[in-house]
C-alpha cells in the first residue's frame, strides 16, 4: 500500500487499581483493531493499573494483580499481529518503573522505563517510581519471559516501521528522548501519557505534539488518560492524537465517558524521503541502540485517508486568506527589493486579461502601495493578436484604468505578419511557429519598451507553466523579475479572488476568474477562445497534484497515480494516467528552459528556480519514469 500502514490509538475507559478489568476492556479494543487491520495499537500510561492509583502502587497486591491481568493479555494476543503498546508497573533491582510494554503475538518484546519523572504541582511521581533514563543494555524477567528493558530500545520490522517509545512528561522536557530515538531511525514515535486538563492545555499538548512530529520528520502518535481516572484532585479528558510531519491525522474528542479509538494510515514512505532530504538528519550523530525485530505490519486492504486534491491549497477558509495575504506580501517585498536596488519606479508587464497577469498586476500595485510610488509608474501593456478576445482584452483595459496604472495598447498582428513574411512562412499554417512568432514579439516589445522608459519587465509565468514547459523560450518564458515563478496555477485564482476585497475592481476580477485559460495564440472563433490550454496539455489541478508529490515528496509514478485515483473521482484512471504521461514527459523534456529561467521569488515549499530547490540536467531521460507510472 506505497507505505501507508493503519495506526491506531486508543483511550479506554479505566478503572483504578482493577488490572482485571482493565486487561479486558484492552483486548475487546484489540480485537477491534485487529479488524479495522491497525498495525499497532496504543494505549495511555500506565492502563493496566490507572495512573491515579497512588500509594497503591506501594502495595505489592496490585503489582500482582496487574501481571495476572498481563498475563491473560499476552494469552489473548497469541492470535493477532497487530502490536499492543502498553502502560505498566515494573519492579527491577528492587525498584518501581513507570514503563511501555510493547506485545506481539503474545509475548512482551520489550520494555521501556519512562526518563523524566514530574514531581511538582499535582504530579509526585518521584514518591513511586525510579527515573529509567540510565537503563540501557539490561534484560528483565517477567511472566518467564526474558524481555529487553531500557531507553535503549527501538522495534523494527526491518522495512519500512522502526518507532520509539517515550512516555508523557519525556516529551515536555528539555531534551526529548524521541529527539535521539528519530537520529537512530526512529520514524515513529509512540508517546503514553496521563495529561490532566487545565485551561488552555489541550492546545499547547496538541501544539507540542504537533510540533515535535514536524521537527523530528516522524509520525507521533500520543494516548492519554481518560475520565476513568480518579478526579479527586485532577481530571483526565482522553486526549488522543495521530500527526504526521507536522499535520494532524485525527484526534479524540475530550471527555468521552466511553472508550474511544482513533486511527490513521500513516504514509512512512513519504516520512522516509523527507528525512532523506533533511541534511540536519545527516548531521546528526547516532547512539547505540538495540533494535528489536518485530513481526510484519497488518496490509491495508483500503486506503482510509484524505488525499487533497488540491494539495497547494489550503482547505481552511480562514487560513487560506492568511497564506493569500502572506503570499502577496512576499510577492511585493521581493518587488520593492529589486526596485529599490537598482533605484528605479517603473515596471513593464504584459496584461492579457487572463489570471496569471492579473496577479502580478495586483502584486505589483501592493508594492507600489507599500513604497508609496506612483502608480502611473507601472506600464501595462496590452498587446492583442490573431486570438485576443473582446472578453479578455476588455477586462484588462478596465482593470488597469480602474487601479490607476500607465495603460498602453500595441497590437501585435502586424508585426507578426511582416515576421512570417519574412521567415517564408504561411499565416493559414497555425503552428507552433505561428504561435511562437507572437510570443515573442509581445516579449521583444516589453523588453525594448523597459529599455525606453528606465523600467524592467514583470514575469507573469507561473509555476505550473514552468513545471510543463507551457511556455516560448525567450519569449513568455523571459522576464526581468519573475513574480508569480513560485505560485502553482491552482492556488492562482484563489489569490486573484482575495484582491476582491477592493470592491472598485471585484466584478472585474470574477469575470477573469471565469474566463477559460488560454494563451489566445489561435484565432478566435466569433469573438469567443478557441484555444482552451487545459484541453491541451491537461487539468491544471490534476498537473499541480503531481508536481506536489513529485517534488515535495519524491513520490514514485505509480504512487502518484495511486494517490490522484484515490483524490479525483471526476476523472476516470485512464484520464488519470494519460494525463500523469504528459506530466512526466513535459517536465523531464522542458527543463533546458527552467535552467534559463529569470529570477523570482520562492513563496511555497517548491521552487523549480535552478538556484534554489531544484537542479537537473536537461537531457534527463523520461522512460524510467514512464514505465514506473
Amino acid at each position: 500500500m506505497y507505505g501507508f500502514y493503519r495506526i491506531a490509538t486508543s483511550v479506554p475507559k479505566v478503572q483504578i487499581a482493577n488490572p482485571s478489568k482493565n486487561v479486558e476492556n484492552i483486548i475487546e479494543i484489540l480485537e477491534e483493531e485487529n479488524k479495522n487491520e491497525s498495525s499497532i495499537v496504543l494505549f495511555p500510561e500506565l492502563c493496566i493499573t490507572g495512573y491515579t492509583a497512588g500509594d497503591l502502587f506501594l502495595n505489592q497486591n496490585l503489582l500482582d494483580s496487574q501481571n495476572k491481568a498481563l498475563k491473560k493479555l499476552l494469552q489473548r494476543s497469541e492470535k493477532y499481529s497487530l502490536i499492543a503498546i502498553v502502560g505498566i508497573v515494573v519492579s527491577f533491582e528492587h525498584r518501581l518503573f513507570n514503563c511501555a510494554a510493547v506485545i506481539q503475538r503474545g509475548k512482551i518484546l520489550g520494555i521501556v522505563p519512562k526518563s523524566y519523572l514530574p514531581n511538582k504541582n499535582e504530579f509526585y511521581e518521584k514518591r513511586y517510581f525510579q527515573s529509567g533514563i540510565r537503563i540501557k543494555s539490561k534484560t528483565l524477567k517477567l511472566l518467564n519471559q526474558e524481555i529487553p528493558f531500557g531507553v535503549d530500545l527501538l522495534f523494527s520490522d526491518e522495512n519500512d516501521i522502526t518507532f520509539g517509545i517515550e512516555i508523557c512528561e519525556d516529551l515536555w522536557s528539555i531534551l526529548p528522548p524521541s529527539n535521539q530515538m528519530a537520529i537512530n531511525g526512529a520514524n515513529m514515535i509512540f508517546n503514553l501519557s496521563a495529561s490532566n486538563e487545565l485551561v488552555g492545555k489541550s492546545s499547547y499538548r496538541q501544539e507540542l505534539v504537533k510540533t515535535q512530529s514536524a521537527r523530528l520528520v516522524c509520525a507521533y502518535i500520543y494516548s492519554s488518560s481518560g475520565v476513568g481516572e480518579s478526579s479527586s484532585d485532577t481530571i483526565f479528558g482522553g486526549d488522543a492524537l495521530i500527526c504526521e510531519y507536522g499535520s494532524v491525522l485525527a484526534k479524540t474528542e475530550r471527555f468521552s465517558l466511553d472508550n474511544q479509538t482513533i486511527r490513521a494510515d500513516i504514509d512512512l514512505e513519504k516520512v522516509i524521503w523527507l528525512r532523506n532530504h533533511e541534511s540536519y538528519f545527516g548531521d546528526s550523530i547516532p547512539t547505540e541502540v538495540r533494535v528489536i525485530k518485530i513481526a510484519p505490519a497488518i496490509k491495508i486492504s483500503k486506503l482510509n485517508r484524505y488525499i487533497n486534491k488540491h494539495p497547494f491549497v489550503p482547505y481552511d477558509e480562514k487560513v487560506k486568506k492568511e497564506v493569500c495575504e502572506e503570499i502577496t506580501n512576499i510577492q511585493a517585498h521581493g518587488l520593492i527589493k529589486r526596485l529599490t536596488h537598482i533605484n528605479s519606479k517603473k515596471v513593464v508587464i504584459g496584461i492579457s486579461g487572463g489570471l496569471d497577469s492579473t496577479l502580478a498586476l495586483l502584486a505589483t500595485y501592493k508594492a507600489y502601495e507599500i513604497l508609496n510610488y506612483d502608480f502611473k509608474g507601472i506600464i501595462a501593456i496590452t498587446m492583442p493578436g490573431f486570438g485576443t478576445t473582446s472578453r479578455t482584452k476588455s477586462n484588462a483595459i478596465k482593470l488597469c484604468e480602474t487601479l490607476g496604472v500607465t495603460i498602453k495598447e500595441i497590437p501585435i498582428s502586424d508585426i507578426s505578419l511582416k515576421e512570417f513574411e519574412a521567415l517564408g512562412h504561411d499565416k493559414n499554417i497555425h503552428d507552433v511557429t505561428y504561435e511562437n512568432v507572437q510570443a515573442r514579439a509581445r516579449t521583444s516589445i516589453l523588453m525594448n519598451l523597459a529599455n525606453k522608459e528606465g523600467a524592467i519587465v514583470i514575469g507573469t509565468g507561473d509555476l505550473s507553466e514552468i513545471a510543463l514547459g507551457w511556455c516560448t523560450y525567450n519569449g513568455d518564458h523571459m522576464s526581468m523579475y519573475s513574480l508569480n515563478s513560485g505560485i502553482p496555477k491552482t492556488l492562482i485564482s484563489y489569490l486573484v479572488e482575495y484582491f476582491t476585497y477592493k470592491n472598485e475592481i471585484k466584478e472585474i476580477l470574477i469575470d477573469i476568474l471565469n474566463t477559460p485559460i488560454s494563451p489566445e495564440l489561435l484565432p478566435h472563433d466569433s469573438d469567443k477562445i478557441s484555444q482552451k490550454t487545459e484541453s491541451i496539455i491537461g487539468p491544471y489541478e490534476l498537473h499541480d497534484f503531481f508536481l506536489y508529490h513529485f517534488l515535495r515528496y519524491g513520490a514514485k509514478p505509480s504512487k502518484i497515480l495511486f494517490l490522484a485515483n484515490e483524490a479525483f473521482e471526476e476523472y476516470s484512471k485512464d484520464e488519470i494516467k494519460k494525463w500523469l504521461d504528459i506530466f512526466i514527459k513535459r517536465f523531464f523534456t522542458q527543463q533546458f528552459k527552467r535552467n534559463a529561467m529569470p529570477d523570482g521569488v520562492k513563496v511555497g515549499t517548491i521552487s523549480l528556480s535552478p538556484r534554489a530547490d531544484w537542479r537537473m540536467p536537461s537531457d534527463a531521460s523520461f522512460e524510467e519514469w514512464l514505465e514506473l507510472s
